[in-house]
């Protein structure tokens, strides 16, 4: 049986902003379907990897395969058509303020699409019943909850059925039960729909949750220092930093 081959390569990465190197030559795999979660102490690089990865930063060296095609140098129709391969969702959501979350969700489509507004309507209303929002779909972002902002971001970024998610720190700020909600939905689309995941996570009792496969950043190596099952690296590593990291108490609030 041939051995399934990585959705996403990253070879070699190196993040820096002018002189200041984030993450140095760092490489890792992302397989079909599974969730795999980028860990790590504060300004270790975390969200600075997930935003080059989808093409929002340029690498000091380095490539980025989604799906074979390299978006560090992909321009024109190949770079949208990773991009078409991708959905986002940012740390705050990023919802726009004076949209209801059904044209919050439509907006893609009106962007990429030609489907008769009555169609983007269905669609959009359809994401929206996935994170158990459609009841809400004519509310403003103002009028719902911090867990419901993050949660009708998810649905826009799945307005498109993009294969590929990335979530810039799903959990951030919410608590416990509106954590294990996000990571239902989460593990909802990985088992219904075999959607991969790559998501920035400090939140151990949800990373533990969730997670089939981690990296673990190191802030001073500025270099992947783990990798694996997190409950295998929590057990097993020998390696102090990593000890370190997993000895926080599971759901601890604090920004590591």
């Amino acid at each position: 049986m041939k051995e399934k081959e990585p959705i996403i390569s990253v070879r070699n990465l190196t993040c820096a902003y002018g002189e200041n190197v984030i993450v140095d030559d760092i490489t890792f795999d992302v397989m079909p379907g599974e969730i795999f979660v980028i860990m790590g102490g504060s300004g270790c690089g975390k969200s600075t990897v997930l935003n080059h990865m989808i093409g929002l930063d340029i690498p000091g060296s380095g490539e980025i395969l989604i799906d074979g095609l390299n978006i560090v140098s992909a321009q024109g129709e190949t770079r949208l058509k990773i991009l078409s391969k991708i959905g986002v969702m940012y740390q705050m959501g990023a919802l726009f303020g004076s949209m209801t979350l059904l044209e919050n969700v439509r907006l893609p489509m009106e962007e990429f699409t030609d489907l008769p507004l009555e169609a983007m309507d269905f669609i959009a209303g359809m994401k929206l019943a996935l994170v158990g929002l459609r009841s809400y779909s004519d509310l403003m972002p103002s009028e719902i909850s911090g867990g419901m902002k993050k949660r009708a971001a998810i649905a826009r970024a799945m307005a498109l059925d993009p294969g590929i998610l990335f979530l810039d720190e799903p959990s951030a700020g919410l608590d416990p039960v509106t954590t294990a909600e996000i990571d239902e939905v989460i593990k909802g689309f990985s088992e219904d729909l075999g959607v991969t995941f790559v998501i920035v996570s400090h939140e151990l009792s949800s990373i533990f949750n969730i997670a089939d496969r981690v990296i673990m950043l190191d802030k001073r190596l500025k270099k992947i220092v783990a990798e694996g099952d997190p409950r295998e690296l929590r057990e097993h590593s020998d390696d102090p930093i990593v000890r370190e990291f997993f000895q926080r108490k599971a759901g601890n609030k604090e920004s590591i």
